[in-house]
């Protein structure tokens, strides 16, 4: 049975591991009043009205553990739903530790992790989706990730999802209503404004689907891969980006021979750069290795930033280079170097930091080593990723959980189905089959169809406490 179901108590330490000015212990459960009035004789919580403070001893077997202050929710009005408490005390992890200890003997069982949030979940305060989106938001470390998770958490994603389950549902029950009345032969869902809502309905999920990508990125990181020639700068461009020595330094051609990652914010939004090895031809065994893995991270990256040296490099060099980049990728041309700029070619992109679309790419000069123009640069990775269009296109929505693009694909496939079936005149009975298996597949994302095994690895990912 999962432990959301159990009739029972739980507690746990909700603030991190470590010495703070305050510490705080959620207790949660039918009897969850009750069992912190035992520690708390002060006054009596049972009688109190929710949503109150009380500031008091807090006493076990007649030993004063803290002076605390005790915050007494009532079911239904609570994160859980149920009987709720929160005991705010000194951040001493020997006065958590004591406290825990205290509850556990007078019967409060401590909480496994995810268990406040899968009871909430349970108790209907919040769906699948929104229950999923706390961990994004406990998880975030960008604003655009915070951003996602809050918006999801408030139920923006859950809400497109139930209004088409809801619409496909209407249709289902027309359907099985024909199924009731097969002798009579009559249709009481006309098939060309099925297929009319089908088409509504794969639109609105198919952009879904397609904000994946993004979602993904922005939970993770939007990965940059720093590509060019050998001694274009990469290694100095990425020390740069990061304002430490990450990468090591040299003038001699191939001294990158394996990716280097690192992380940074920019406006909010977490990117993922990796400087890689140049791309040239090579019969050295372990740069060819290198070169090998630049390539494959090329084909992974969300967006390109092509590093060339604008004094050196020919129109020619950098159109056979950018060939060889998959078709459709984001690309970022970088003229770097451009503290020598009175020797730049003339017919190669000089645009002092004004970038501009050069052959439908994204073009800037700059210099890594003096730092000109890298402000422009950083600006121009973040609107390469117009956000606000992408939201606008999503209906304001990303999907930025694995588990929600595949139900959404199951959409997709389930919608194919139907389609296919009404062209093909099936009998009501198929179409009422296929009408389930598209149902079903929403009814995951939000978890009006789930089952223990989805939950408790759902929720046994979340911290303990939450």
């Amino acid at each position: 049975m999962p432990p959301s179901l159990r009739n029972d108590s739980i507690a746990a330490i909700a603030t991190p591991q470590g010495i703070g000015a305050l510490g705080i212990i959620r207790i949660s459960g039918h009897n969850a009043i009750e069992k912190a009035g035992i520690l708390f004789p002060k006054k009596d919580l049972n009688a109190v009205q929710s949503h109150t403070l009380h500031y008091g001893p807090l006493v076990y077997e007649n030993e004063l553990i803290d002076e605390v202050i005790v915050s007494v929710f009532k079911a239904p009005h609570s994160f859980t739903g149920e009987n709720s408490v929160e005991i705010t005390c000194h951040g001493s992890s020997y006065i958590l530790q004591k406290i825990m200890e205290a509850l556990v003997r007078i019967g409060v069982r401590p909480a496994q992790p995810g268990e406040y949030t899968m009871r909430a979940f349970m108790n209907g305060r919040m769906d699948l989706s929104q229950a999923e989106a706390v961990a994004d938001l406990i998880a975030a470390e960008s604003g655009a990730a915070h951003k996602t998770a809050l918006q999801q958490m408030r139920g923006g994603f859950s809400k497109q999802i139930k209004e088409l389950r809801q619409q496909l549902l209407d249709f289902a029950s027309l359907i099985e209503l024909e199924l009731d009345f097969a002798e009579e032969d009559v249709e009481f869902a006309d098939r060309k404004t099925f297929v009319d809502l089908l088409n509504i309905i794969e639109t609105e999920v198919k952009k879904l689907a397609d904000s994946f990508k993004l979602g993904n990125a922005i939970k993770s990181g939007v990965q940059v891969v720093i590509a060019g020639r050998p001694n274009a700068g990469k290694s100095t461009l990425l020390n740069a980006l990061l304002n430490e020595e990450r990468a090591i330094v040299s003038e001699i051609p191939g001294t990158t021979r394996d990716t280097i990652e690192d992380v940074i914010i920019i406006d909010g939004i977490k990117f993922r750069f990796i400087d890689t090895a140049g791309i040239r031809e090579s019969t050295e065994t372990i740069e060819r290795i290198g070169i090998s893995r630049t390539l494959e991270k090329i084909k992974e990256a969300d967006i390109i930033i092509y590093l060339y040296d604008i004094n050196t490099t020919i129109a020619e060099i950098l159109e056979e280079d950018l060939a060889t980049i998959p078709e459709g990728k984001k690309v970022i041309l970088v003229g770097n170097k451009a503290d020598q700029l009175p020797n730049t070619i003339d017919h190669l992109p000089k645009n002092n930091g004004q970038w501009s679309m050069v052959n439908g790419q994204w073009s800037i000069s700059l210099s890594a080593k003096t730092g000109q123009n890298l402000e422009s640069l950083k600006k121009m990775l973040v609107e390469s990723l117009d956000l606000e269009t992408e939201l606008q296109s999503a209906n304001n929505t990303i999907v930025t959980n694995v588990r929600h693009y595949n139900s959404l694909l199951n959409i997709l496939k389930a919608i194919d189905s139907l389609k296919e079936g009404i062209r093909n005149n099936i009998t009501t009975d198929l179409l009422a089959s296929d009408i389930k298996t598209a149902l079903y597949a929403l009814s995951e994302i939000t978890g009006e169809i789930t089952n223990d095994e989805i939950l408790g690895n759902i929720f046994g990912k979340f911290c303990i406490g939450k």
